[in-house]
């Protein structure tokens, strides 16, 4: 511990929301990817195949970027959580 508290609490804090932001990228990044990539740039490749009776391309275009989405949701706060717990900043219950 250094002499000066509130140098330990910015530093704490700084690298709260550095984790923050990693987190938040990567799953921005996982987001574009299935939502951009599976629904368009590789949609020719997915829609060869079936899925649920609809190209796999067509389906990720339509429902699958959402259900990404809502995955990635109880997914960031599931990490918000754990991270805030690491950093003792977790809401009162």
């Amino acid at each position: 511990m250094s002499a000066d508290p509130s140098r330990d609490n910015q530093s704490a804090a700084a690298a709260y929301w550095r984790e923050n932001i990693r987190i938040l990228l990567s799953l921005l990044v996982i987001w574009f990817v299935v939502s951009f990539g599976c629904g368009i740039l590789f949609v020719d490749q997915l829609d060869q195949i079936s899925f649920f009776g609809f190209p796999l391309g067509f389906w990720f275009a339509q429902q699958g970027s959402i259900y990404t989405f809502l995955v990635l949701i109880f997914v960031y706060i599931g990490l918000m959580n754990r991270l805030d717990r690491k950093y003792n900043v977790q809401e009162e219950e």
